[in-house]
């Protein structure tokens, strides 16, 4: 016995109807993306002229102050900063790797652990961020008594990006 192929006729893309109002949504979607980039390349050109002649290096060498605000700088933020992102990334990149390494390449996923592990990183990766402060600030600064340091910082940013380097 042999089955026999029938052939169904040729239809259009997308379900087989004709778009006739395609093309003008097309421009119409077109002219929004215009209009949108431009007022954002407008709004960055103002920024950066209205901006420009109040930079200067008083704000990267010199600290915050109240006393002398023509003096005032950013120095420590922009230090602080720099040194969370760096202690972040010391913590983080490390575990997440060898996580997602173990998690793809040595994990059984038959095992009841590892599928729990797999279910905790995308319930983590749910969380919203200040659930994450609210723990740094419970556990870390005030339970663990670190206090406000960079640690604190490192660690509770730490565990906010570890499940989106791990997935």
């Amino acid at each position: 016995m042999t089955a026999t192929l029938q052939k169904s006729p040729a239809t259009p893309a997308l379900g087989g109807r004709s778009r006739p109002l395609e093309p003008l949504f097309r421009v119409v979607l077109l002219a929004s993306l215009v209009i949108a980039v431009a007022f954002l390349a407008t709004l960055l050109v103002y920024v950066l002229v209205e901006g420009w002649g109040r930079l200067d290096s008083r704000l990267w060498e010199n600290f915050p102050s109240r006393l002398y605000p023509e003096r005032a700088g950013a120095q420590s933020a922009i230090v602080g900063t720099i040194y969370v992102i760096g202690l972040t990334g010391l913590f983080c990149v490390p575990v997440g790797v060898m996580t997602a390494i173990y998690l793809e390449e040595y994990a059984d996923r038959e095992r009841w652990w590892n599928r729990m592990i797999e279910l905790n990183i995308q319930n983590l990766a749910a969380v919203p961020s200040i659930v994450y402060g609210i723990l740094g600030l419970g556990i870390l600064a005030r339970g663990l008594g670190f206090g406000r340091t960079l640690l604190t910082a490192s660690l509770t940013l730490s565990l906010l990006v570890l499940p989106v380097v791990i997935i």
